[in-house]
């Protein structure tokens, strides 16, 4: 395989695991945290039942935290060796909306690692020193108004990475290859982003 196709094959699957299983698990992840807006029972039961699946060690690690990490650092190098063409030609339509989207992609992505990396931390690592993740646990840190600011950037570059990175993974994996499939695409990202963005804030704001 040569280098060029190498590039190409690294690519593929960067794109692929954006969307299955790291999209997946964002939008479980959220929708499991929106249940704090039916009050503090509903959220604590539906974290015990995702904290007490059957090997759940092994599916955050090999499922979740490995594919997060080769998607963030890969995701890293290309934001900070990519070309932008701000302005330029690039595109097939809307070639500068699309070139800001693509620079859009890569500042949220990093955003997206910080966000997340913090977020683990704070929530995931403590189990292991014998801390529960529960509604108390969230609470306490959105408590902070610093930290529900940090949240809710992080929660919607998070989101915009995923919406955004939906386009580019059909045009990656060859599912849209015309102008109008592209632009299509496009509109179906943007509502997935608004759609998706107002269930994680609620669902944060849920816990103040």
């Amino acid at each position: 395989m040569s280098k060029q196709d190498s590039s190409f094959a690294v690519r593929r699957l960067h794109s692929l695991l954006g969307v299955i299983p790291l999209g997946v698990f964002l939008i479980q992840h959220l929708l499991v945290n929106h249940t704090a807006t039916r009050g503090e029972e509903a959220f604590n039961t539906a974290s015990a039942f995702m904290g007490n699946l059957p090997f759940v060690i092994f599916l955050e690690i090999f499922v979740i935290y490995i594919p997060i990490l080769f998607h963030g650092i890969y995701g890293i190098y290309i934001a900070f060796t990519a070309k932008y063409n701000i302005g330029g030609k690039g595109y097939g339509w809307h070639s500068t909306y699309r070139n800001w989207m693509f620079l859009l992609q890569r500042i949220s992505g990093v955003i997206a690692f910080i966000f997340i990396a913090i977020h683990v931390y704070q929530t995931r690592v403590q189990v292991f020193f014998g801390e529960e993740v529960n509604f108390d646990m969230v609470h306490q840190i959105v408590s902070n108004p610093l930290w529900l600011i940090f949240y809710i950037v992080g929660i919607i570059a998070t989101v915009y990475h995923f919406a955004n990175g939906l386009w580019a993974f059909m045009i990656t994996w060859g599912f849209t290859q015309s102008d109008r499939s592209q632009r299509i695409m496009n509109y179906v990202s943007l509502i997935i982003f608004v759609v998706v963005s107002f269930i994680g804030v609620q669902a944060i704001l849920a816990f103040i």
